[in-house]
C-alpha cells in the first residue's frame, strides 16, 4: 500500500466520524486535539497525553490524538489507527529527521477535517508544533504548547551540532514561534527562567506539571517491603546507571540487592553488564522488564526500601513523583528537576551527579535511621507531591481551557 493510498484511508476514516458527531453534542462540549510524537512504546510524554485525554474525556470533552506511527525505542510501527475508550487515535507516516524524536510527518488536511475548538501540541522545537501554529491560525482556535521540559541544563548527552542547532532554533525561530501561541503550559517551575530569555510574556506561562493517578495515593501496600533499591525508568544512557552499579560496593549492607527496572536500550544493557561483570555483583543485581499495569506498578515499587533515580537531567520525573507518593525514601541526582520537588533531608536526599561515593553515602545514612525517622521523611515525601494527583491538574488545565475556549461552551 502506497503513502497516498495511506492517507486516503485515514481521510475516509476520519470523515466517517466527523459525520457521525451530532451538532447537539458539539454545543455543550469542546472537540480536543492533542499532538505528540509518539502513542506508541514507553514515551513518558504519551503517558502525558493518553491520561489527559482520558480524563477530559470523561468530563465530556470529544478527544482526538495524532501522532507519529512510529513506535518509541523500536524500529518497528504502530497500527494507523486505533480506539482507547472514547479517545480516537490517528497515527500517520513518517520522515526521521535526526535523533530519536525529531521527525515530520503531514496531518494538516486530517486536522482541517476534524476542526477542532482547541489543539494541545507537546514537546517544544518539534516540527509537528509549528504545523499546529497554521492549523489554529487558519480555524482561528486556541492552541496550547506543552513544552516537556526540554531546556538545556548542562549535562544533556547531545552532539555539539546538535547544541548548535538547539541554540540557532531558540534565537532564530523559537523566540518568534512561542509567542504565538495562546498559552504555554510548563511541567516544571525551572523552565520558566529558560522562556523568559526566549522573551516569552509572564501572562502566556501557565505551570500544569504531569500528574499521577489517584491509586498512588489510595491503594493499600499491594507488596511486603524487601531489602531492595529500586530504579524504575527506561534503561538509557541519560539515566546514568553506572552510578548506581558503582555505589553498591560501598553500600555497608551487603545482603541488599539492587533492582533495574525498564525498557532497555540494547546497546547501553551490554556497556552496564560489563560493568557489572567487572565489580563481581551478578548476584546483587536484577533486570527487569517494563510495567505497564498500574497495579503491578505500585506493587514493584511498594516492594522496595529505597527507590534511586541516578539521571544526568530529568525534565518532569514521574517514577520519582510516583515512588514519593507511595512513601518510600527517595535518592536522586541533584539537577533542577529533583531539586523541584525533593527538599534534602527532609522529603529525600541529593546528592552530585555522577558522584557514587556520594550516593552510597546517602544510602547507608537512610538505612542507619530508626523507624520514626524513616516514616517521618516518608510521611512528607507522600504529602509533598499530593498536588501532582491528577484530579487536582485537570481542575487547573479545565480553569485554562475555558478562559480561552473559541465558543465559549460550557463544560460540567
Amino acid at each position: 500500500m502506497t503513502l497516498n493510498q495511506l492517507k486516503y484511508l485515514y481521510l475516509n476514516e476520519l470523515i466517517k466520524i466527523h459525520k457521525t458527531i451530532k451538532p447537539s453534542f458539539l454545543k455543550f462540549f469542546m472537540k480536543i486535539l492533542e499532538l505528540t510524537n509518539y502513542t506508541s512504546g514507553t514515551c513518558g510524554v504519551f503517558s502525558r497525553v493518553l491520561q489527559e485525554s482520558k480524563l477530559l474525556s470523561k468530563k465530556g470533552h470529544e478527544v482526538y490524538i495524532f501522532s507519529s506511527n512510529r513506535i518509541k525505542g523500536s524500529k518497528g510501527k504502530s497500527n494507523l489507527y486505533e480506539q482507547i475508550d472514547k479517545i480516537k487515535i490517528f497515527r500517520f507516516p513518517t520522515i526521521k529527521l535526526g535523533g530519536e524524536s525529531f521527525m515530520h510527518w503531514d496531518f494538516i488536511k486530517e486536522a482541517n477535517i476534524i476542526s477542532p475548538d482547541l489543539i494541545i501540541a507537546h514537546s517544544y522545537r518539534h516540527p509537528h508544533t509549528i504545523k499546529a501554529l497554521k492549523i489554529a491560525e487558519s480555524l482561528k482556535i486556541p492552541i496550547f504548547l506543552v513544552t516537556h521540559a526540554p531546556f538545556q541544563t548542562g549535562n544533556e548527552k547531545h552532539s555539539k551540532t546538535a547544541k548548535l542547532a538547539i541554540y540557532l532554533h531558540d534565537k532564530f525561530v523559537g523566540k518568534k514561534r512561542l509567542k504565538q501561541f495562546t498559552k504555554i503550559l510548563t511541567i516544571t517551575k525551572w523552565e520558566n527562567s529558560f522562556l523568559k530569555k526566549l522573551e516569552v510574556p509572564n501572562e502566556k506561562i501557565e505551570y500544569i506539571p504531569n500528574g499521577i493517578p489517584e491509586e498512588f495515593f489510595k491503594i493499600k501496600y499491594l507488596h511486603k517491603e524487601q531489602n531492595k533499591i529500586l530504579f524504575l525508568g527506561r534503561i538509557s544512557e541519560i539515566k546514568n546507571l553506572e552510578t548506581l552499579i558503582k555505589s553498591i560496593p560501598l553500600i555497608k549492607d551487603e545482603k541488599i540487592k539492587i533492582e533495574i527496572v525498564g525498557p532497555a536500550e540494547k546497546t547501553y544493557l551490554k556497556k552496564l553488564k560489563i560493568l557489572i561483570n567487572s565489580l563481581k555483583l551478578n548476584n546483587r543485581i536484577i533486570f527487569s522488564p517494563a510495567i505497564y499495569d498500574l497495579k503491578e506498578k505500585i506493587k514493584k515499587i511498594d516492594s522496595s526500601k529505597i527507590f534511586v533515580l541516578p539521571s544526568l537531567r530529568e525534565g518532569m520525573p514521574q517514577s520519582l513523583i510516583e515512588a514519593m507518593a507511595r512513601k518510600k525514601m527517595v535518592i536522586a541526582s541533584k539537577n533542577p528537576a529533583t531539586e523541584e520537588l525533593i527538599e534534602n533531608n527532609k522529603s529525600g536526599f541529593l546528592f552530585q551527579i555522577k558522584n557514587s561515593e556520594e550516593l552510597a553515602k546517602s544510602i547507608n545514612y537512610s538505612l542507619s535511621l530508626n523507624k520514626k525517622q524513616t516514616n517521618k521523611i516518608q510521611l512528607e515525601a507522600h504529602n509533598s507531591v499530593k498536588k501532582f494527583s491528577w484530579k487536582i491538574i485537570l481542575n487547573k488545565l479545565e480553569k485554562v481551557i475555558n478562559q480561552h475556549s473559541s465558543k465559549n461552551r460550557q463544560v460540567p
